[in-house]
C-alpha cells in the first residue's frame, strides 16, 4: 500500500510559490497574481502520485486576526509536512522574515530545502547571499517557475528523500506526537491482522463521537461546535485477534465556507488519512440533507482505491430511516457496492458492526479471481450484450486477467478497445460483481488494444 508524503512550500508573499506549484502540477491550480498576499488558502496538488505538494499562504505581519491565522497555517504546514521547501525570490536580499521562516523550518527537524525561485532573472543574487539562513548549500536549489529551470532536479531530489524508508523511520522516532502519521508502509498479511480505518465526513457529523464509542474512551474532544477536531486522532482496537487502527479526521466544509486558519489545513490531513487508510468510513448525518461535499468525499475515496463504508449517523434522532436510505441510494448511485450502516453513538446501535464490515471488506479487497472464471464472465457479457462500435469498426474484447489486488485490478485485452462505450465497461463490472460482489471495494480496469493501450479506471 502506498502513502503519499506531504511537501510544503513556505515563504514570504510574492516568492513565486503558486507558480512553482503550477509548474510541478503542469496545470494552473493555485491562483497567481502580481499583488502580494494573493494566496490566502493552502492549495494541494498530487504530483504524479508520488507526493502531495502544498502551497501555503505567504507570511505577513499579524496586523489582524486574519493575517495571524495565515501564519498559523504556515506553522501548521511545518508541523504536518514530511519535507519543507523554504521558497525565496532570488533577486531580493533575504531579510529578517526570511531568517525567521528558515529558523522555524529547521527547528522542526524535518528535511528542509532552500528553493531560490526566479533564478532565470539577470538580477538573481549569488548563493553566498543566502548562507545566513542556515540551510546547507547542498540543499539549495535554483529554479524558475516561469521557465522550468531546475524543476526536474528539485523534483527528483524530493522523490529520493521522501521515498527512503529510513527517512520515515527517523521521522517516526523524532516527530512522534507532532506528525499526524508516521508514513510507514503497512505490510499486507494473509491473516489481515492490520487494518487502518479512517473516519471521513463533514464537521459535526459525529466522527469524534463514533471514535470515542469505538475506542471506549474519551480520547477525542467531542463538542457541538463545528471543526473541533483539527488533527488526526488514533486508537488501536483489538477485534478477533486483529488490530484495527481507527483514524478520526477533522471535518471538511465546502472550500468557500472554510474559515481562515488551521481549519483549512484539515483538508490536507483528511486527504493524507484517505491515502494512509485501507478503508474509509464516510459518515453522513441522518438529520441533514446529503450534500455534494459528501459525494465529493466518496469520489476521492474511490479514486484513491480505498474500501468504503457509508455510515448514517445520529439515527436515534430520526423516526423513519427508510426515506433517508432511499435518498442516500439515489445520491450515491455511483457506489452500489458500498455497504450502508445505520448507527447511533449515543445508543451504541450497530457500532461494533463496523469492525465486522472492515474485516469483510479487507478480505474482498485481496480477492484473486481465476483467469478462467473471469473469461467466462467476459464471454457471457459479450454474448448477452455485444459492445457497440462505429459504422465499420467494432471493439472486440478477447480476454481478461487480474493483475493486482488490494484493490482488485483487471486488464481486458482485445482489438479497438478505445471504442468501448463507458456504459459497456460498467456493464462488465456489474457482471463481475454478480458472481463476486466484492462488497465495499472499488475495482479498476485497464483496456489494452492490440495497437495501443487505453487505460480506464
Amino acid at each position: 500500500m502506498k502513502f503519499l508524503p506531504v511537501v510544503a512550500l513556505i515563504g514570504q508573499t510574492n516568492a513565486g510559490k503558486s507558480n512553482l506549484l503550477n509548474r510541478f502540477a503542469r496545470q494552473n491550480i493555485a491562483i497567481v497574481a502580481r499583488e502580494e498576499g494573493t494566496t490566502r488558502d493552502n492549495v494541494i496538488a498530487k504530483i504524479e502520485n508520488k507526493f502531495l505538494l502544498i502551497d501555503t499562504a505567504g507570511l505577513k505581519n499579524p496586523e489582524d486576526d486574519f493575517e495571524a491565522s495565515i501564519q498559523d497555517q504556515i506553522e501548521d504546514a511545518i508541523d504536518s509536512a514530511d519535507l519543507i521547501l523554504v521558497t525565496l525570490d532570488s533577486s531580493k536580499y533575504p531579510d529578517q522574515k526570511d531568517k525567521d521562516i528558515a529558523k522555524n523550518a529547521l527547528k522542526s527537524k524535518k528535511p528542509v530545502f532552500l528553493v531560490l525561485n526566479k533564478s532565470d532573472l539577470g538580477e538573481s543574487l549569488p548563493d553566498n547571499e543566502f548562507l545566513k539562513l542556515g540551510i546547507k548549500p547542498t540543499e539549495t536549489f535554483r529554479v524558475s517557475a516561469t521557465t522550468g529551470q531546475g524543476i526536474k532536479d528539485l523534483k527528483a531530489t524530493i522523490e529520493k528523500i521522501v521515498g527512503k524508508s529510513e527517512f520515515f523511520e527517523e521521522y517516526k522516532r523524532s516527530a512522534a506526537g507532532v506528525r499526524s502519521t508516521p508514513r510507514k508502509t503497512l505490510e499486507t498479511n494473509s491473516d489481515f491482522s492490520n487494518i487502518k480505518l479512517a473516519l471521513i465526513g463533514r464537521p459535526n457529523v459525529g466522527k469524534s463521537s463514533l471514535f470515542n464509542s469505538l475506542g471506549k474512551k474519551q480520547q477525542a474532544i467531542v463538542s457541538s461546535r463545528q471543526g473541533t477536531t483539527r488533527d488526526i486522532n488514533r486508537v488501536n482496537i483489538k477485534f478477533k485477534g486483529k488490530t484495527i487502527e481507527i483514524l478520526d479526521t477533522a471535518g471538511l466544509r465546502k472550500p468557500g465556507k472554510r474559515e481562515v486558519g488551521i481549519e483549512k489545513f484539515s483538508a490536507i490531513r483528511t486527504l493524507a488519512a484517505i491515502e494512509e487508510s485501507d478503508i474509509c468510513a464516510l459518515l453522513v448525518d441522518a438529520t441533514e440533507p446529503h450534500s455534494k461535499l459528501d459525494q465529493s468525499l466518496a469520489g476521492q475515496i474511490v479514486e484513491a482505491g480505498k474500501g468504503i463504508i457509508v455510515i448514517l449517523t445520529k439515527a436515534d434522532l430520526v423516526e423513519n430511516t427508510d426515506e433517508i436510505l432511499d435518498k442516500l441510494e439515489y445520491d450515491f448511485n455511483f457506489l452500489p457496492f458500498a455497504p450502508v450502516l445505520i448507527t447511533s453513538s449515543k445508543t451504541g446501535k450497530n457500532v461494533t458492526k463496523l469492525f465486522e464490515l472492515a474485516e469483510e471488506i479487507t478480505k474482498n479487497r485481496k480477492t484473486e479471481i481465476k483467469t478462467s472464471e473471469l473469461n467466462k464472465i467476459l464471454n457471457d457479457a459479450i454474448v448477452s450484450h455485444p459492445p457497440a462500435g462505429l459504422k465499420n469498426t467494432r471493439p472486440k474484447p478477447k480476454y481478461i486477467v487480474q493483475t493486482d489486488s488490494n484493490p482488485p485490478w483487471f486488464v481486458v485485452h482485445g482489438r479497438d478497445l478505445g471504442l468501448l462505450h463507458w456504459s459497456w465497461k460498467r456493464f462488465l463490472e456489474r457482471k463481475i460483481r454478480e458472481k463476486y460482489p466484492l462488497v465495499g471495494t472499488p475495482i479498476f480496469f485497464s483496456y489494452r488494444s492490440d495497437k495501443k493501450d487505453v487505460e480506464d479506471k
